[in-house]
């Protein structure tokens, strides 16, 4: 098995009562032979039965495991996880994805990019949909512009709380996550600070193709999301164009006063 060296990267994963899938997903970097210069697992107050079977993988893949007495929210996972890195960058990752076969080539390109250029601050591999505005960069990247009167509302996700490789020092630049609200809203608000603090970052353009999220019917996501997005009736489909034209507006305004 070929082995991929990251000694500058630390994987920062956040766990909240999903054990099984953690498993699989440290047991896939390590099928991979992908060796970090440390392993952050960051507990959000899982159940007891989870946090038991999280402790018991320490010895055989090695982490580091923060806990909290309970559930805090996403924010302050993602916070107490990333105060505990000490390397120079940080690959994040929810605990119900997969890497696949392809990713450590193009993650070291990834961090290639990093190492090379300073003005880079995350290089996102997962997303749901592609960045609306793309400019070739190379080697299967794209730079992601962000442009203030383009009307997709899809522009102000230029961050994103899927896989990602970011520095270390992300929080001196865009601050910390806000905590004791709900994940989408966490998510959103610390993508209003990346733009606020005109971040730079890079899409990688198949961007199913290096991590699979794998959401089994014992460990389902703890994201819901409505209906009604995906509706094709025609005047939900009306009224969506509607919310989504007030969503750009608001977005825009969080964007030039959110503080």
């Amino acid at each position: 098995m070929m082995q991929h060296h990251f000694p500058d990267t630390t994987l920062l994963i956040t766990h909240y009562n999903r054990s099984g899938s953690l498993e699989r997903l440290l047991a896939t970097f390590e099928s991979l032979g992908c060796q970090f210069a440390e392993i952050v697992v960051s507990d959000d107050g899982s159940k007891p039965e989870h946090l038991e079977k999280v402790t018991s993988l320490i010895n055989r893949f090695n982490f580091r495991l923060i806990t909290t007495p309970k559930n805090r929210g996403l924010g302050h996972n993602i916070n107490k996880g990333q105060d505990a890195v000490r390397s120079e960058y940080t690959l994040y990752v929810q605990e119900d994805f997969q890497p696949s076969e392809i990713f450590p080539v193009h993650f070291q390109d990834a961090l290639t990019f990093m190492r090379e250029d300073p003005k880079w601050d995350i290089v996102r591999f997962y997303a749901y949909f592609a960045y609306p505005t793309l400019m070739p960069f190379k080697k299967g990247y794209s730079q992601m512009v962000y442009r203030f009167w383009d009307m997709d509302h899809l522009k102000f996700y230029y961050y994103s709380d899927h896989p990602h490789l970011r520095r270390s020092s992300f929080f001196s630049k865009f601050g910390r996550y806000p905590e004791g609200i709900k994940g989408d809203l966490t998510e959103y608000k610390m993508a209003v600070s990346f733009l606020q603090h005109k971040g730079k970052g890079l899409f990688f353009n198949d961007f199913t193709k290096l991590f699979y999220q794998k959401n089994s019917s014992d460990e389902p996501s703890t994201m819901e999301r409505a209906d009604w997005k995906l509706s094709e009736n025609p005047l939900i489909k009306l009224a969506r164009l509607t919310y989504l034209r007030y969503r750009w507006l608001k977005n825009t305004l969080d964007l030039v006063f959110m503080k």
